[in-house]
């Protein structure tokens, strides 16, 4: 196509120098060759041209409008030749702006491609024909002005044919485009089909086999952002409770992340576990801090617990309210209905989405606000500095940016689930009613779960709750998802 393009702006060129630099007799017949290039060029303009007229006849008749024009360029006056020659340079001048425009206009055309976006095309479009049309009215304005209203080639009249010829290749490459898009609409169903398979494969893989490395299930989670089997039509307390269980996991594999970039850091882990400790009994929760010196009741080897917990209240903090109170929005209230309807549309919409990816088109969207507000609550500054060396990420959050760097690709794994969480607790109808253990609380097994696993599957008695790890919800068709909780 950029090649039609560009013999067309070739030919126009050959024209508007012959039209300014030898008489018009000259002028017609390079025009003409011009034309006999271009088309012996087009094999659909050959084909056409073979239609109506034969080879011979193709040359009587240049050669028959070669003659009239010379009759009338010698019979002509030296003032009406000049004004015409004036006449001819504004017809150039429009005709080389046309030819620009149209090359503006097919490269918006081809830019719209890739990325894919119809309306740009379809405006595109209209524009690039548009330029041809004008440029077909300029033809047969210079054919009408060269000599005293002399009729053109026999048949041809008022530039229909010559709009066609112009615009046929770019029919013929629409007409490929058509078909190569189907060919792709094929493969697309096809890889589709491929995806849910492997969806489908990696859900029973999963339910079969536990306790795989971090590495591994980070690359599990990225897959099932892709991989996603079709989505609900409707919210459901099932479905609620699905995304509930990979918010739990999400938790989890972001926990360990935590904890592991802890140690390398070479954390007092007992420290940061009395601070947790002590913040589920504060009205205020601070930051992890190393001032509290109160004796821990978690086992060493249970600090992923305690900081689980203490991810778990931060980013829950506020999912009662409609945008976890980033603002003053009411909209649940003032149209509840609409407010359900809009909520599933948007779970619908980003289930299958890559965060990242996401973030990195809108990263001041709704989605995007929250996962900053969220991330620089769980990491402060001097949690990050002594982390990682820097404050780099959180200068990237603050100034409204998503870094790419691995932990807070993790993060927004679990910022995700969260947030479809919310978006289908606000689907539901009553909506989902979020619950928290008490620390010191006796245990209830219909409402409680223990994060700790004892020999014989029950918990003995006596056992009270020393920590909450993460929230449980009351459905409104009676079923609840139980909180998880460290028993002491």
């Amino acid at each position: 196509m950029a090649s039609k393009a560009s013999n067309f702006s070739d030919l126009i060129q050959r024209v508007a120098a012959s039209c300014l630099l030898h008489p018009l007799a000259a002028t017609r017949h390079e025009n003409r060759a011009g034309d006999e290039e271009d088309e012996s060029e087009s094999e659909s303009e050959a084909e056409a041209e073979a239609e109506f007229k034969s080879k011979e006849e193709e040359e009587a008749e240049e050669k028959e409008e070669k003659e009239k024009y010379k009759e009338w360029w010698e019979g002509t006056k030296e003032e009406a030749r000049i004004e015409k020659m004036m006449e001819m340079e504004r017809v150039m001048k429009e005709v080389f702006e046309a030819v620009s425009s149209m090359k503006r206009a097919y490269s918006t055309l081809q830019q719209a491609h890739c990325p894919w976006d119809p309306e740009r095309i379809r405006v595109a479009d209209v524009a690039v024909v548009g330029e041809l049309k004008r440029l077909g009215v300029l033809r047969e304005r210079f054919r009408r002005s060269s000599y005293n209203g002399g009729s053109s080639r026999g048949g041809r009249s008022g530039g229909v044919v010559g709009v066609r010829e112009v615009v046929a290749p770019y029919e013929a490459a629409v007409e490929e485009l058509k078909r190569e898009v189907k060919v792709r609409e094929v493969e697309v169903e096809n890889l589709k089909e491929k995806l849910r398979n492997v969806a489908t494969l990696s859900t029973t893989v999963t339910k079969g086999k536990k306790g795989r490395s971090h590495s591994h299930s980070l690359s599990k989670k990225k897959l099932s952002c892709t991989l996603q089997p079709q989505v609900a039509v409707a919210p459901t307390s099932e479905l609620f409770e699905t995304t509930m269980s990979q918010v739990r996991e999400a938790s989890k594999s972001f926990t360990s992340l935590l904890l592991s970039h802890m140690r390398s850091a070479h954390w007092d882990i007992a420290a940061a576990v009395r601070s947790i400790e002590a913040a589920t009994t504060a009205t205020a929760t601070d930051s992890i801090t190393f001032t509290n010196n109160t004796p821990s009741v978690i086992a060493s080897h249970h600090a992923k617990y305690a900081l689980e917990s203490y991810i778990s209240r931060k980013i829950f903090q506020g999912f009662d309210h409609e945008t976890f109170y980033m603002d003053g929005s009411l909209s649940s209230l003032l149209n509840p209905d609409q407010f359900r309807r809009d909520c599933f549309t948007q779970y619908r919409d980003m289930k299958a989405m890559d965060p990242s990816e996401l973030l990195g088109i809108l990263p001041t969207c709704h989605f995007g606000k929250f996962c900053s507000k969220k991330y620089l609550s769980i990491v402060h500054p001097k949690m990050e500095e002594s982390l990682f060396g820097d404050l780099e990420q959180q200068r990237q959050v603050l100034a409204g940016n998503h870094p790419r760097s691995q932990f807070y690709v993790e993060f927004l794994l679990l910022a995700k689930a969260v947030w479809l969480l919310h978006l289908l607790a606000f689907s539901l109808d009553p909506a989902p009613s979020q619950f928290e253990a008490s620390r010191g609380a006796e245990f209830h097994p219909q409402y409680m779960e223990s994060v700790i696993k004892f020999s014989n599957g029950r918990v003995p008695a006596g056992q009270i709750v020393g920590f909450p790890v993460s929230p449980g919800f009351k459905l409104g068709n009676g079923s609840v998802i139980k909180a998880r909780v460290y028993l002491v």
